[in-house]
C-alpha cells in the first residue's frame, strides 16, 4: 500500500489524516500537541497513525505538514534577538509605521512592540531613487561596522531593507554579502527576497518578521526532519504556506514569514475540494479549533487571496489566503469583564492544562466545559472513549461563574455558547457583509474539532440555511494537506497608468517573473507537464491607497489585455465600494505570478445510496439542553462511522465521531451525500 499523510499541528491537538492511494481508505488520528516542541507530537502522530493502519513510515509516499510554530512565536514574542540594517535616517520606520491607530476610540490600545529594538537598528548611507538610479552609493564600510556591532550585541538574525530595494536590489545584495563575511553564522534576509514590492514600511516589517522567526523555524524544521528520518520516512516532507500551497523544508526555513497562516490555509483547501464534491460552490468556511476560529469566503469555488495582512499587529506582505481569525475556540476561557458582563476569549486553556473537565488542574471554565454541562458534548469522554473527562468539574467551574452573574447553571453555560457564537458571527460578517456578500447566499462548511458542534447555532444567527460537515471534520486542515499543490508567488512593483502604451513594459515584467517561476519549478523538481502559471495585476485609481487584484488573461500581452484589466477592475471596484469613478486614471501597481506545481492528490470515491433509514447508526440517547425547548430534551445519538450515503436524520439529534460532534437543532435535517459529507438544512 502507498499511504499519504497530512498532519496539522494545532494548539490543543495534532491531527493526522492518512489516505491509501490503492484502496481509497481514509484513517484519522489525534494526539495531544506538545507546545514546547511540536515535532514530538508530529513524530508520535506519524508513528501511531501508521501503526493503526498496519503500515510503516517507509511506506509513506507523501508527507504534508501544517504548523503554527511561526505564528505562535510571533504571538508570544518568542522569536530571536534580531537586528536591522536600513537606509540612513529610516531606522525608526518600524516604530513610526503609518501613524494610524488601529482602534480609534480605544485609549488603552497597546501597539505591538517592535521586533527589533532601537539599539539594534542601524542606518547606513545609501540612496536609490524610485527609477532605480543611484543617488548615494552604498557605504560598504558602514555596513561592515553595523554587522560587527550586531555580532557583538549577540543577535541571531539580521534583516536588510533599503529604500527602493525592490526596484534595484544591488545595495541589499552587497550588504548581505558583507554581513555574511563578518557574521557567517547569522540568519540574514533582504527585503527584496522576502517582499519585492513598494511601501517601505510594510516591506521592511515583513523582512523583520522573517528574520525574527528565521532561526526558530530553522531549528524546528531541523528537529522535525531528524525525528522523521529516525522513523524511517523516505518521502520528501512539505510544509504548508499561508497561500494554501506547500513548499519544501528548505524554502520554509528561508522564508518562514510565508508560513504564519500555515495551519488554517489548508482547511480552506479542503473546503474547496468538498464544495466541488457536493456541487456547492459558494461557501463560507468555519474552522473552530481549541484556541481560535478561522473563517474564509469562497465564491464560485475559489478562495480569495490577499497579498498583505496585519498578523497580530505586524504588517506582512506575503501571499496568503484571505482568512479572518477570532479568538473563539473550544478552549476559550469564560470570565467576567470589568463591567460585570460575561466575556469569552481570546484567552485560551490551550493543550495543558486544557478545559476544567480534563482534570488537569484548570479552574477557569472554557467553551468545552459549557458544552459538557449542556451535554451537547459527551459528558463522560472525548475522542471516541480515548479521553475520559469529568463533568462534575465543569459544573463546579461554571457554577462559580453563575453565582457571580446571578444566573443559574444552565443559563450561564448557554450564555457562554451564545457569546462565543456572536463572536464567530461577527468574524463571518467581516469577510462577507463588509465586502458585499450576503451570507444567506452561501453554505457554511464546518470543520475543526469544535466546528460542527457550534455550526447549527452560528448558521441560525446568520440566517444561513445549509451547512456542510465533512466526513472527518476534526482533521479538516490535515485533510487539506492531501489535496493541495506546490505553490510559490513572485511579484514586482512598477507604477504606471493603465494604457496600451504599457504593453511592452507589462510583457517584460511578466517575462521576468515567469523566468523566476521556471527556476523555482526546477528547484522543486516539478515535471514540465505539471507546471501551471497564473498572472494577476494590482490596480487602483491614481491617488488611492489600496489596490485590487485582477486576473490577467492567458496568452500574449496586447491591447485586449489592457481592456480586460480595465473592465475587471471596474467590476471589482463596483462590487467592493459600490461605484466606478468614470474618467479617473487607473494605475497598474504590482505584477504577480503564482507558480503551481501539480502533485498527486487523494481521490475520494462516491458511495452507493443506501436509502434514508438511519436507525442502524443509533448508539443511544442523551438528555441535551436546548434553550428553544426551555430545558433538557431527549436526543438520539448516532455513530457517524455507521452512517451511509442517503441516510437522513431529523433533529434534535447528536452525531458523534472520534474527531468531532455534530449538533442538529430542533427542526433541522441532516442527509449523508454520496461522499459521506453531512448536509444539514433548515426549512
Amino acid at each position: 500500500m502507498a499511504w499519504r499523510i497530512g498532519i496539522d499541528s494545532g494548539g490543543t491537538f495534532t491531527d493526522v489524516c492518512l489516505f491509501d492511494d490503492a484502496s481509497g481508505e481514509v484513517a484519522v488520528w489525534k494526539v495531544p500537541s506538545t507546545p514546547d516542541d511540536p515535532s514530538r507530537a508530529i513524530a508520535r502522530g506519524t508513528q501511531e497513525g501508521t501503526e493503526r493502519v498496519g503500515a510503516s513510515a517507509s511506506e509513506v509516499t507523501y508527507f504534508g505538514h501544517g504548523t503554527t510554530v511561526g505564528t505562535n512565536a510571533l504571538i508570544q514574542h518568542r522569536g530571536v534577538k534580531a537586528g536591522l540594517i536600513t537606509t540612513d535616517g529610516f531606522r525608526d520606520l518600524l516604530e513610526i509605521g503609518r501613524q494610524k491607530r488601529p482602534d480609534l476610540y480605544d485609549l488603552q490600545a497597546d501597539k505591538a512592540p517592535p521586533l527589533v529594538t532601537r539599539d539594534l537598528r542601524f542606518g547606513v548611507k545609501e540612496r536609490v531613487r524610485h527609477d532605480g538610479s543611484v543617488e548615494i552609493p552604498l557605504d560598504e564600510d558602514g555596513v561592515r561596522e553595523a554587522a560587527r556591532a550586531l555580532k557583538a550585541a549577540g543577535v541571531k538574525a539580521i534583516a536588510i531593507g533599503f529604500l527602493y530595494g525592490f526596484v534595484r536590489p544591488d545595495h541589499e545584495q552587497i550588504a548581505k554579502r558583507i554581513v555574511e563575511e563578518e557574521f557567517p553564522e547569522v540568519f540574514v534576509c533582504c527585503s527584496h527576497e522576502v517582499a519585492p514590492e513598494f511601501r517601505e514600511y510594510e516591506r521592511i516589517s515583513t523582512a523583520a518578521v522573517n528574520a525574527y522567526l528565521g532561526p526558530v523555524m530553522q531549528g524546528y524544521i531541523r528537529r522535525l526532519a531528524e525525528r522523521l528520518k529516525e522513523l524511517g520516512l523516505k518521502a520528501t516532507p512539505h510544509l504548508t504556506q499561508s497561500n494554501g500551497g506547500v513548499i519544501g523544508f528548505d524554502m520554509a526555513a528561508r522564508l518562514p514569514v510565508r508560513t504564519v497562516l500555515s495551519g488554517p490555509s489548508t482547511g480552506v483547501v479542503a473546503a474547496q475540494a468538498i464544495g466541488a464534491m457536493t456541487g456547492i460552490e459558494n461557501l463560507i468556511t468555519f474552522d473552530m479549533g481549541g484556541t481560535s476560529s478561522d473563517v474564509a469566503l469562497l465564491r464560485g469555488g475559489e478562495a480569495k487571496s490577499a497579498s498583505d495582512a496585519i498578523v497580530h499587529g505586524y504588517p506582512i506582505k506575503a501571499p496568503m489566503l484571505d482568512i479572518h481569525t477570532v479568538g473563539a475556540g473550544g478552549g476559550s476561557l469564560a470570565a467576567i469583564d470589568s463591567g460585570g458582563l460575561l466575556k469569552v476569549g481570546p484567552r485560551s486553556a490551550g493543550a495543558d492544562p486544557g478545559p476544567v473537565c480534563y482534570g488537569r488542574g484548570a479552574t477557569e471554565p472554557a467553551v468545552t466545559d459549557a458544552n459538557v454541562v449542556l451535554q451537547t458534548l459527551n459528558p463522560t469522554h472525548l475522542l471516541g472513549g480515548r479521553m475520559p473527562i469529568d463533568q462534575a468539574l465543569s459544573r463546579q467551574a461554571i457554577g462559580r461563574l453563575a453565582d457571580q452573574l446571578g444566573l443559574d447553571l444552565m443559563a450561564t453555560a448557554q450564555g457562554i455558547i451564545s457569546v462565543v457564537t456572536a463572536n464567530m458571527a461577527k468574524a463571518i460578517r467581516v469577510i462577507s457583509v463588509q465586502r458585499g456578500h450576503d451570507p444567506r447566499d452561501y453554505a457554511l462548511v464546518a470543520f475543526g474539532g469544535a466546528g460542527p458542534l457550534h455550526a447549527a447555532r452560528l448558521a441560525r444567527e446568520l440566517e444561513m440555511k445549509r451547512i456542510i460537515v465533512p466526513r472527518n471534520p476534526g482533521i479538516g486542515c490535515a485533510l487539506g494537506l492531501l489535496l493541495t499543490d506546490l505553490r510559490a508567488n513572485f511579484a514586482t512593483t512598477r507604477l504606471a497608468p493603465l494604457s496600451e502604451d504599457l504593453v511592452p513594459a507589462m510583457t517584460e515584467a511578466f517575462a521576468a517573473l515567469e523566468a523566476k517561476a521556471e527556476h523555482w519549478f526546477a528547484e522543486e523538481s516539478v515535471a514540465p507537464a505539471d507546471r501551471r502559471l497564473r498572472r494577476t495585476a494590482d490596480l487602483r485609481y491614481q491617488g488611492q491607497n489600496y489596490e485590487l487584484a485582477i486576473d490577467v488573461p492567458d496568452g500574449p500581452i496586447g491591447p485586449a489585455t489592457i481592456t480586460a484589466l480595465g473592465e475587471g477592475f471596474a467590476e471589482a471596484h463596483q462590487r467592493l465600494y459600490g461605484f466606478v469613478a468614470e474618467g479617473e486614471t487607473v494605475q497598474l501597481v504590482t505584477y504577480r505570478v503564482e507558480a503551481i506545481g501539480l502533485v498527486p492528490k487523494a481521490q475520494f470515491r462516491p458511495q452507493p445510496d443506501a436509502g434514508p433509514a438511519s436507525e442502524h447508526a443509533i448508539i443511544g440517547s442523551r438528555e441535551v439542553w436546548f434553550p428553544e425547548a426551555g430545558g433538557f430534551v431527549d436526543c438520539t445519538i448516532y455513530d457517524r462511522d455507521k452512517l451511509k450515503a442517503g441516510n437522513r436524520i431529523a433533529g434534535p439529534a447528536i452525531i458523534e465521531q472520534m474527531d468531532s460532534t455534530t449538533v442538529l437543532l430542533p427542526g433541522m435535517t441532516a442527509t449523508v451525500e454520496p461522499y459521506l459529507n453531512l448536509i444539514l438544512e433548515t426549512p
